[in-house]
């Protein structure tokens, strides 16, 4: 085994480490917190969670902008350049963590208002509550530029050991808090503590791989603006997947009401981990090829796009056939027997369409290291819009089946990511020509075919996306 699959081989396991770790805990402590806090305190609590969570999402926008350049600069001799890349990329998410965190902070009396309307006791511990998860979406936005920078550099092991080290403890000290304190407000504090304290742990390392003597924010122009061309698709993506991450959920919810959109979070939920344990698995892909793309010929990027493909294909194969096979098992551990066989119709549809949004995976690392994030942008928007447009059409012919149909538009659509990934690594395609043996003869004028116009327009369009 070659040094360098080796090394692909921990990074994937340490991706993977990284998805299922913080599930994990969740499952193992919210039993002890429920029994402990009791139902209204242990929502306070999943809805702090879920804030921090989305308001993290949207304020790292810029993370994946930040793995692609410094994978691309790290050949170069030029570390002062990446230095300031990463400086530039930590004043970005400074202001987005500002910016996530003050709005989090104004909405709070609102929200915790809402939440605890029918338990006004509750209110002042959920409104302290909500106002330190914003200082977590801070802490969590500069600690994006740790993670993707050493991500950059293929290094998972050492960021993702501290961020899940960090995670699990807080987990933990949650679940004492809970048996020794009842306050939501305490157990969101000791886990500030502990982000802070692995955010110094991430500065540290960082500051040492880079061997910077300053990870101060820098307001770099020139590293500003090739931060933002690639950023501003990756933060739009980052805000659509938070949108239809809940939308279908929603809608199912005033649609058909409490119990149909429990069956179908249900069905979502086991499917889920198939399409997570596929892609951060595979996001060494990301840093990997954009490290290599201006270095490397077209064939060995072929290559390394192949075998990674390949892999895609087998875990989604393996993957798929156990959810076929237990997935309604799980559905009756989980949910009962009477929940289950309303669940059971739309459950093998969900996983179809998890399996194909999980094929997609290659085509859309792999584009976004080609610096095709334009092109992946707008197949993802794309995909969303059809998926938005279609439940209102579907639901009120096929209800909880038309959701799960429209979630599989969704994904089909995602694979289309494939065609400019083809054309881009196959510049030379020409299907209808050695289809049809339209080869001019000796002394003709050769005229294009249409592939070739459409090649040729492709390519040009992902030249300017670039």
């Amino acid at each position: 085994m070659s040094r360098t699959f080796q090394r692909h081989v921990v990074n994937a396991l340490f991706g993977v480490l990284d998805y299922v770790a913080w599930p994990i805990g969740m499952v193992l402590v919210a039993p002890v917190m429920l029994s402990h806090l009791g139902a209204a305190r242990f929502g306070v609590w999943a809805l702090a969670a879920a804030v921090v969570n989305a308001g993290s999402i949207l304020a790292s926008g810029f993370g994946d902008s930040n793995i692609q350049h410094v994978a691309s600069q790290r050949g170069s001799e030029n570390s002062d350049l990446l230095v300031r890349t990463v400086r530039s990329s930590m004043g970005i998410h400074l202001v987005l963590g500002l910016a996530m965190a003050l709005l989090t902070w104004m909405l709070a009396p609102v929200a915790a208002h809402h939440v605890v309307q029918a338990l006004p006791a509750l209110a002042p511990d959920c409104l302290l509550s909500l106002r330190i998860a914003s200082l977590i979406i801070l802490l969590r936005a500069i600690e994006t530029v740790c993670i993707s920078t050493q991500r950059a550099f293929e290094r998972y092991g050492p960021a993702v050991f501290i961020s899940i080290a960090g995670r699990l403890l807080s987990l933990l000290l949650a679940a004492v808090l809970a048996f020794l304190d009842r306050s939501i407000a305490s157990i969101l504090a000791a886990t500030l503590v502990i982000i802070a304290l692995s955010l110094i742990l991430q500065m540290r390392n960082l500051r040492a791989l880079l061997q910077a003597p300053s990870l101060l924010p820098l307001w770099d122009r020139d590293a500003l603006r090739a931060l933002l061309a690639f950023g501003i698709f990756s933060w739009l993506q980052a805000l659509a997947s938070v949108v239809i991450g809940q939308a279908d959920r929603l809608v199912a919810g005033v649609a058909m009401g409490a119990v149909a959109v429990a069956a179908y979070a249900l069905c979502v939920q086991i499917a889920q981990p198939l399409y997570g344990v596929v892609s951060s698995g595979l996001h060494f892909l990301f840093p990997h090829l954009a490290a290599r793309r201006l270095t490397l010929s077209r064939r060995a990027l072929r290559r390394m796009v192949l075998r990674a493909l390949l892999a895609n294909l087998v875990v989604v194969a393996a993957g798929t056939a156990l959810l076929l096979m237990f997935g309604l098992r799980i559905l009756r551990t989980l949910a009962g027997a009477a929940l289950a066989q309303s669940a059971a119709p739309v459950l093998p549809i969900i996983v179809w369409s998890t399996a194909l949004l999980s094929l997609s995976v290659t085509a859309y690392y792999a584009l976004m290291a080609f610096d095709r994030i334009r092109i992946v942008t707008f197949v993802n928007l794309a995909a969303s819009a059809v998926m938005l447009a279609s439940l209102v059409w579907l639901i009120p012919q096929y209800h909880l089946f038309g959701i799960a149909m429209a979630r599989f538009l969704y994904a089909f659509i995602a694979l289309l990511l494939y065609l400019p990934l083809v054309l881009f690594l196959y510049p030379d395609l020409t299907i209808f020509k050695a289809s049809r043996g339209l080869a001019p003869k000796s002394g003709e004028p050769s005229v294009p075919s249409h592939a070739n116009v459409l090649g040729v327009r492709i390519e040009a369009l992902n030249m300017s996306a670039a």
